[in-house]
């Protein structure tokens, strides 16, 4: 699949949404705080919005191009569509509201049968809306978009409504969608752990604009400046002041505590540094005798143990605050708690160092 958004331009309330960029990947986070911009871009994309200026292009056709009239109609685009309020018919049962749109045939994938048996919704097809629960509602909104056998499909924010144990008992479904039918997604989202579980491309909006974009791996552990780290939520982030360059090793100050960190990117004659660490990046031990070969190996007292999503945040001392996170079984395991003494190994490709 690809997706080319150029020259787009639409005012919004508070910025105008300008975006360029190629999307060519299985599932894109489009990932940003509330407000970003990113539903006015998945409307544009569906074809429910109109800008003042923009060309969209998925595959070989042209679907918007302002500059020449052209805007396909939202029903001819086969574009799915989740939005945030999942738009179900509140008048009609669930099998009516699962067969709107739907085109028997169009792809044998997509079958209305082998659907509700992923989506396990069989069971709900007699029921009308309001006597279904979020993670329920959830799932017959994904079954109706994909019942429409769309060749990419937009889902705006599709967890955000829920807590914590239904998103993680809808995730899978999604997993399991994106694995096994195999069609595009734009996965609109401000949620780490969804992206880091479902997608394998993110393009990073704020104030209406592309800050990032690149590989998962690449926007969390290497944003591209201190912004688009508070966006992805890096954990740690220490100024610190460099103090010698040895090939591509780079040996920084934070504090009174020195860190090795590769780092090819580092303009000419630069000194102060913000350095960033993805608290997924910290292992912890308690004996500092410890196996593996990382350079960074740093005495560290725990300060708090906190629960966030499926995993444990450990705030750590290490002469800086450095943040880990374990899982449950981990922590328990290490017997962690306010006091505890440990070792926090970082290995230097995991130190990121963006230029004050």
């Amino acid at each position: 699949m690809s997706l080319l958004l150029k020259k787009i331009s639409l005012p919004l309330a508070h910025f105008t949404l300008e975006v360029n960029v190629e999307v060519r990947s299985r599932v894109t986070a489009i990932f940003g705080p509330s407000g970003s911009g990113k539903t006015s871009l998945l409307d544009l994309i569906a074809g429910l919005r109109r800008a003042d200026s923009a060309f969209i292009q998925l595959d070989d056709e042209i679907l918007t191009d302002t500059s020449k009239g052209i805007l396909v109609p939202t029903r001819q685009r086969g574009i799915g569509y989740v939005p945030q309020d999942l738009a179900l018919f509140p008048h009609m049962a669930v099998r009516q509201n699962l067969l709107y749109g739907h085109r028997p045939g169009a792809n044998q994938k997509l079958s209305l049968d082998h659907i509700l048996e992923v989506l396990e919704i069989q069971p709900l097809l007699k029921r009308g809306v309001s006597q279904l629960s979020g993670g329920e509602k959830q799932r017959v909104a994904l079954a109706r978009a994909l019942l429409t056998s769309p060749r990419l499909l937009l889902l705006d924010e599709p967890l955000a409504s829920l807590d914590l144990p239904l998103k993680a008992k809808i995730l899978p479904y999604l997993i399991r969608i994106r694995d096994e039918f195999h069609i595009p997604m734009l996965y609109v989202t401000h949620d780490r752990f969804e992206t880091l579980s479902l997608a394998d491309h993110m393009v990073v909006l704020a104030g209406g604009k592309v800050v990032q974009t690149g590989t998962v791996q690449e926007v969390f552990g290497r944003p591209a400046n201190l912004a688009v780290a508070a966006i992805v939520a890096v954990e740690t982030v220490q100024p610190g002041r460099i103090a010698k360059i040895e090939n591509d090793l780079v040996t920084v100050c934070v504090g009174n505590t020195l860190l090795s960190a590769i780092e090819e990117n580092l303009p000419p004659g630069a000194k102060d540094v913000h350095v960033c660490i993805r608290a997924e990046d910290v292992v912890l031990f308690k004996d500092a005798n410890t196996p593996g070969s990382p350079r960074n190996r740093l005495p560290a007292v725990v300060q708090t143990v906190t629960r966030e999503g499926p995993m444990m945040r450990v705030d750590l001392d290490c002469g800086f605050p450095l943040v880990a996170l374990l899982t449950r079984q981990a922590s328990e395991e290490l017997a962690l708690q306010p006091g505890t003494r440990a070792v926090a190994l970082v290995k230097a490709p995991h130190v990121h160092l963006i230029p004050r």
